[in-house]
């Protein structure tokens, strides 16, 4: 039996505000488990799309900023200014060769952005999904 991708996992210098951040730019919520308190701020952090319309992702605490390239990266449909007014930072626009831009996230992590426009493909619910 092949592998599945259960959640994907992301190290973060401030995972509590770049779960936010990423929150915000996903449509996601944060994951409580019910009739749970919510976790002591320094474990990771669940989000999720409200749906279930995409993976968990998950933000774990490390020390220290990002050092060098990131091995694996997120692919998104949306907005690019949208996701440059949340915060997210220009890393390459697209050409002629590559049909999407590449930004980085609060903490460095580059991420594709794809418009669902070229591919007409439309977004709702105030989020842009996996």
């Amino acid at each position: 039996m092949p592998a599945r991708i259960k959640d994907l996992v992301v190290d973060a210098a401030d995972h509590q505000a770049l779960a936010d951040w990423w929150c915000a730019a996903l449509g996601y919520e944060r994951r409580r488990p019910l009739g749970h308190p919510p976790p002591p701020p320094e474990w990771a952090v669940a989000i999720h799309h409200p749906q279930d319309a995409g993976p968990v992702i998950w933000f774990n605490p490390v020390p220290g900023p990002k050092a060098g390239r990131n091995r694996v990266r997120f692919d998104v449909w949306g907005d690019t200014g949208e996701l440059l007014a949340l915060g997210a930072t220009m890393v390459r626009r697209q050409t002629e060769d590559s049909g999407w831009d590449v930004l980085a996230d609060p903490e460095g992590n580059e991420f594709g952005v794809f418009s669902p426009r070229a591919s007409g493909l439309h977004l709702s619910g105030g989020g842009t999904t996996l």
